[in-house]
């Protein structure tokens, strides 16, 4: 139990030092990657956090990283769309958000979302050693092995659904890609897990850019002119995507 706990809070640490690193980065808005690497951040944060649930002020920092990943969502969603318009010769539309772009990185570093993460995180180690003294992680290891085999189940169920939602999919098979990341020592799935959730969360990540932008062109004018590369283009992602779940679900799962 303490080595767990060791681990838990070592973990705390090192995305605490993470989270400072991206802020910094974000602060001199000359990093093209800072944004995505604090929201992946705080996607670990969370995938750690979620089995503990229950546990002094983890609900709070629960809803600390919450806060940080939607005030930053809709601005990746843009900066993934800008590059992605500069690679396709779009330079003007591409030009027009990364004009946002520069606007919102330091905006994000001294934002109060990001700010209220920082300053439960710091405190959270101490949160955790209370508990263990006052003995409130005990039976920790079956708690996180029962979350992380739930998620599991979760993932069966949806890739058995003749009418799987792509959107959800995606979803958990993020939360269980990150978990496994997240407690190493406590997997038990099948050897070929994670480099099947990993391609398949890139061939749906694809399929999703693709749905984004063409609900986007509905209502940015000079998104127009993409829209029939990017329904073809999804069309064939949603194919790749479907391909690489059958993949996933006949190694990891039983029929």
């Amino acid at each position: 139990m303490s080595a767990l706990v060791d681990r838990l809070v070592a973990q705390v640490l090192g995305l605490e030092v993470r989270l400072l690193a991206c802020q910094a980065r974000l602060h001199a808005s000359t990093d093209s990657e800072a944004l995505h690497d604090l929201r992946t951040t705080v996607r670990r944060l969370r995938s750690l956090l979620r089995p503990l649930r229950g546990l002094p002020g983890v609900e709070q920092l629960e809803a600390a990283a919450a806060g940080v990943g939607s005030l930053t969502t809709p601005l990746r969603d843009r900066e993934v769309l800008a590059a992605h318009l500069l690679a396709h010769g779009q330079t003007d539309a591409a030009k027009r958000r990364r004009v946002q772009m520069a606007q919102a990185y330091p905006a994000v570093a001294g934002s109060p979302e990001l700010a209220q993460l920082l300053m439960i995180l710091d405190a959270f180690p101490r949160f955790l050693r209370a508990s263990q003294y006052q003995g409130l992680l005990k039976g920790l290891r079956a708690r996180i092995e029962k979350r992380l085999a739930k998620q599991w189940k979760a993932l069966d169920v949806a890739l058995h659904d003749p009418a799987h939602d792509r959107h959800r999919l995606r979803l958990l098979i993020k939360r269980v890609r990150y978990a496994i990341e997240a407690y190493p020592e406590l997997d038990r799935l099948p050897e070929a897990a994670m480099p099947r959730l990993k391609s398949a969360q890139e061939a749906l990540g694809d399929w999703h850019d693709c749905w984004q932008w063409l609900a986007r062109a509905e209502h940015e004018s000079d998104l127009l002119s993409c829209v029939a590369v990017w329904q073809a283009t999804m069309s064939q992602a949603e194919g790749r995507a479907d391909r690489v779940l059958d993949k996933l679900s006949s190694a990891c799962f039983k029929p």
